[in-house]
């Protein structure tokens, strides 16, 4: 489903992505491992068409994105839905209006069928009887939900997670991740997650792929990276203060 082809970014002097290389097969769920900063954001920025590379392409179902405008890159767009880091929730609107953001935006649709669509949603996370809350009123694994509910309202084909065990404790960061599996399975899409927690990582992913140095330098299901022989990723997955991956810190 989607192709990435010589990915290059730079950041005035600071290079990012350097010639990246990954497919991702329709009906998997790839984790893209990496230390913070490593660019996993800015990967997925690129995925979704938020930013044009330097050099390279993005192919998704055939079409490279980078080379698309205006409706036509928002045709691609609705495919996707995303599970921001923070879950990226508007703090003036109620629930119910957050989940339905995109569909309100895009679809002249009766506010009963919108409601409808919004229940299914929020049923399907975990949540019922909060529509009229405020993100304010709900607890961090509650707001993650809540974004999770609004990132499958429009129905996508690919779902992309932002970190998306960042920020809540162990337990519900586990119920996160079996949810992420659950909705796989119901809804058989294509997912893309990017994170450095490997409890997360192992849990979800079909295959791992390790971010380093801008380029991705290991690839695998989680039974082969986590017996890796390779230093660099076995330092990070293993979580070791020593080895060839130094302390300095890159800005993503």
């Amino acid at each position: 489903m989607i192709e990435i082809i010589n990915l290059c970014k730079n950041f005035g002097t600071h290079k990012v992505l350097d010639n990246l290389g990954l497919t991702i097969n329709t009906g998997e769920t790839t984790v893209i491992i990496g230390r913070s900063g490593c660019g996993k954001t800015v990967l997925l920025r690129h995925i979704i068409g938020i930013f044009r590379p330097d050099f390279g392409q993005v192919i998704i179902d055939g079409k490279d994105i980078t080379k698309l405008r205006g409706r036509e890159l928002n045709d691609i767009r609705m495919k996707f839905g995303m599970l921001f880091q923070g879950s990226a929730l508007f703090d003036s609107l109620s629930v119910w209006e957050n989940v339905a953001f995109g569909l309100l935006e895009h679809y002249n649709k009766r506010k009963s069928a919108i409601m409808d669509r919004v229940r299914e949603c929020l049923s399907l996370v975990g949540l019922e009887g909060v529509e009229n809350f405020k993100p304010a009123e709900l607890s961090g694994g509650m707001r993650k939900r809540v974004g999770l509910a609004r990132a499958i309202c429009m129905k996508p084909e690919i779902i992309l997670y932002d970190e998306p065990t960042t920020g809540v404790d162990p337990i519900m960061g586990d119920a996160i991740n079996n949810l992420i599996l659950e909705l796989h399975d119901k809804l058989k899409v294509t997912s893309i997650a990017v994170t450095h927690d490997m409890t997360s990582a192992y849990k979800i992913a079909d295959r791992i792929a390790m971010l380093y140095n801008g380029k991705i330098i290991a690839l695998g299901t989680p039974e082969e990276i986590r017996d890796t022989k390779d230093p660099i990723v076995r330092q990070f997955v293993y979580g070791e203060a020593e080895g060839p991956i130094t302390n300095t810190r890159k800005i993503e």
